[in-house]
């Protein structure tokens, strides 16, 4: 048995939500697991949806290794499935393996660092699947950690996108680390690509990156610019990390005003061009706003990556991920603001930093430190 510790979040019935640094054993691996012992592990934001969520954190109790907050409704009924469950926390991170199971695929990782996606990277140590593990060669477990869901959901976007034969996308929130990677990705791949930023910095960020279209939510003429975008590109398919209000009411309008002003005669049901839009995160905790203005041509779903690698195929998924690995200090580059252990995360002044999660400022989390 291995002992270390490891953080943990509950969320009790009476909206109670309990964030704490606990003691651990870790079982020996079995099989196709590994043991790895965890040295570097990002806060994505779809991390802080277990993590923090909507709950109040100016005014929550702390002490060392563990918070207490109150969940406000309707946050803490549309959480119900989780009341009252002790859940680890931290999708991705990277580490040693130091200890395997039996298969031929988890011994052949024995000593090696790789990233992986535990489920519980917010931890000294964590079970993880040999075949979820990529082996990081000479790249530091820093470089590594996070080399699987922002790098691996840039590239599933791509990958959908030439699957439903889209030749352009359109990525709101653009200025996020994932969206830089868009940007090379799709500047490789040869798809088009429209990006939505809030802030004039970021327009010119993205333009020294290479970005052609660099849209700006916050300019008077904001539609104006998104029509000629799309008019340019031909870019009537798109993800939004948002998620809540008008962000992609706002693409479909100027989706379809391009559309129509490309028909001969009108229409009182719209465009015939088929406009979609997939929600992949949800920055904006509020209602998902839509519009009667684009006619009847659109769709709306969710997307996340592990259903869609699952769908992809596993000859897709080796693909992408070698892709990952060869350019993990290029094209797939993250960048942090700060270093954490365990217990620093948990401090007021780091909850109320990274639960904001602004452009640019990601947590690392390094579990022995």
């Amino acid at each position: 048995m291995t002992t270390g510790k490891q953080l943990f979040t509950t969320l009790d019935a009476g909206g109670t939500l309990t964030l704490e640094v606990a003691e651990v054993e870790f079982p020996q691996p079995a099989g196709n697991q590994v043991l790895v012992q965890m040295e570097a592990a990002p806060i994505n934001p779809s991390d802080l949806a277990i993590l923090t969520s909507a709950a109040d954190f100016e005014d929550a109790e702390y002490s060392p290794g563990k918070v207490v907050a109150q969940m406000p409704e309707p946050f803490l009924s549309g959480q119900r499935a989780r009341h009252g469950q002790r859940l680890p926390a931290g999708n991705e991170g990277a580490g040693t393996v130091i200890a395997t199971g039996d298969s031929d695929a988890a011994k052949a990782l024995m000593g090696q660092r790789v990233a992986c996606v535990p489920g519980n990277a917010f931890s000294q140590y964590a079970i993880a699947d040999a075949m979820m593990c990529l082996p990081l060669g000479e790249h530091s477990s820093e470089a590594g950690a996070s080399s699987f869901v922002n790098p691996m959901t840039a590239l599933g976007f791509a990958e959908n996108a030439k699957m439903d034969g889209a030749k352009a996308i359109v990525h709101t929130a653009a200025a996020s680390n994932l969206g830089q990677m868009l940007i090379k990705i799709c500047a490789e791949d040869g798809i088009e690509l429209v990006n939505i930023v809030r802030k004039a910095e970021h327009v010119e960020m993205l333009k020294a990156l290479g970005a052609k279209h660099v849209v700006n939510s916050s300019d008077d003429d904001f539609m104006k610019q998104l029509r000629s975008a799309i008019d340019a590109t031909d870019a009537f398919y798109g993800f939004d990390p948002i998620g809540g209000g008008q962000a992609v009411d706002n693409v479909f309008k100027a989706m379809e005003q391009v559309a129509v002003s490309k028909m001969s005669e009108y229409s009182r049901y719209g465009s015939n061009q088929q406009k979609r839009m997939f929600i992949y995160g949800r920055l904006d905790m509020g209602p998902t706003i839509l519009t009667p203005a684009y006619g009847f041509g659109w769709t709306l779903s969710g997307w996340l990556l592990t259903p869609f690698l699952q769908s992809a195929g596993m000859e897709t998924v080796v693909r992408m991920r070698t892709r990952v690995l060869q350019n993990l200090t290029t094209t797939f580059a993250s960048h942090y603001k700060a270093k954490a252990n365990l217990e620093e995360m948990l401090t007021k002044d780091a909850i109320l930093d990274y639960k904001q999660m602004k452009t640019g400022e990601k947590y690392l989390v390094t579990p022995h430190s």
